[in-house]
């Protein structure tokens, strides 16, 4: 892909098989991800219903008695973005 200027933004126009792999339409949003040095995931932005009923499903395959622990997750997310 290639990067192109678009006023004063920079554009990348997606190649046909992508857009059909996402069935993607124009005016849709897509959000992409830096996953490692200069690599990326791109994936269609999820409206607000459907991101409640993915935590919805998700939640019914957590163990029993599982707790949420914010301090512990961001250490973990830490760890693992932080360049050493």
């Amino acid at each position: 892909m290639r990067i192109a200027r678009w006023g004063n933004s920079l554009a990348v126009r997606l190649p046909a098989a992508l857009v059909e792999a996402l069935d993607l339409k124009a005016g849709e949003e897509i959000e992409v991800y830096v996953t490692r040095s200069r690599a990326s995931n791109v994936a269609q932005a999820l409206d607000r219903d459907e991101v409640f009923a993915r935590l919805r499903a998700f939640r019914e395959r957590l163990p029993a008695g599982f707790r949420f622990d914010r301090e512990e997750a961001q250490q973990s997310h830490t760890a693992k973005h932080t360049k050493t």
